[in-house]
């Protein structure tokens, strides 16, 4: 065990946003270990995506703390957060399609040589470098983006972020809309990430997602916690009654927002046909 995995790397105390009349994030509080995964799950609207944003520095906090190893840091920018070592992936990737692999990872901070010329040949190296280290299976980093799978751009789109030196990465619904072959995929780029000693925050409906790579998982209903729990020692169940609200054992769950086919899809990851 390493000291980052006994004190925590992020921590947020009471942090709260509201939007005009509307409370998305009331009190919020939970730690992020080293090298551990730490999914935040929750229905549509419970403030998931706003949680990501405060965290990425999108938006600012109206109330309450954040701290990195302890101290107390100001996100008033992406840029901020990423100089304090805090990446995001959201679901859109912001990938360039036209251009290759390496060209995406270091878009921005490109390797140079003599001051004005691109290292075209460090940049593949080092692209090359971080992909084998993830077990990426792109074929070459002069790739264009345009003609990889969704597996593959997921492993672009974490590499940029991993050769930002980033500490705490946000994943935002990195399996969305991909289908179980790449979701598969993705998962072990998560799990590769961990064994790497990264440390992630995974944004998630999916429970069979979750419970395939995270290791603790943080529910919000309503913006605000209502739980964290040890992947080890819950169920998928006790995590959908947290998140509806629902209590194990009812026998109404049409009551609860969302429905039977709600509670299916968030449990095995699968639409109702």
């Amino acid at each position: 065990m390493t000291t980052e995995q006994f004190h925590p790397v992020l921590s947020l105390v009471d942090v709260s946003k509201a939007f005009g009349h509307v409370q998305a994030l009331d009190e919020v509080s939970f730690d992020v270990f080293g090298g551990e995964v730490l999914a935040i799950v929750g229905d549509n609207g419970a403030g998931k995506s706003t949680l990501a944003k405060i965290i990425s520095g999108v938006h600012e906090r109206d109330d309450g703390e954040i701290k990195l190893d302890g101290a107390s840091v100001t996100l008033s920018s992406p840029a901020a957060a990423k100089d304090v070592g805090i990446a995001t992936v959201y679901q859109h990737l912001a990938l360039v399609e036209v251009m290759d692999v390496s060209s995406n990872i270091f878009l921005g901070r490109e390797p140079t040589r003599l001051r004005w010329f691109v290292d075209r040949a460090r940049m593949n190296r080092e692209a090359r470098q971080i992909l084998t280290a993830l077990r990426s299976d792109i074929p070459s980093v002069r790739t264009p983006v345009s003609q990889l799978s969704g597996g593959q751009r997921q492993a672009v789109a974490i590499a940029r972020s991993l050769a930002e030196r980033c500490r705490v990465l946000i994943l935002d619904e990195p399996t969305a809309a991909l289908g179980v072959e790449q979701q598969t995929k993705v998962n072990e780029l998560i799990l590769t990430l961990k064994s790497l000693g990264s440390t992630v925050i995974l944004i998630s409906h999916n429970m069979a997602h979750v419970f395939s790579v995270a290791d603790r998982v943080a529910v919000l209903r309503r913006g605000r916690i209502v739980g964290v729990r040890e992947l080890a020692t819950t169920s998928k169940e006790e995590i959908v009654s947290m998140i509806t609200g629902l209590s194990e054992g009812t026998s109404r769950p049409s009551e609860v927002a969302g429905s039977p086919d709600l509670l299916r899809w968030l449990v095995t990851g699968k639409e109702a046909r």
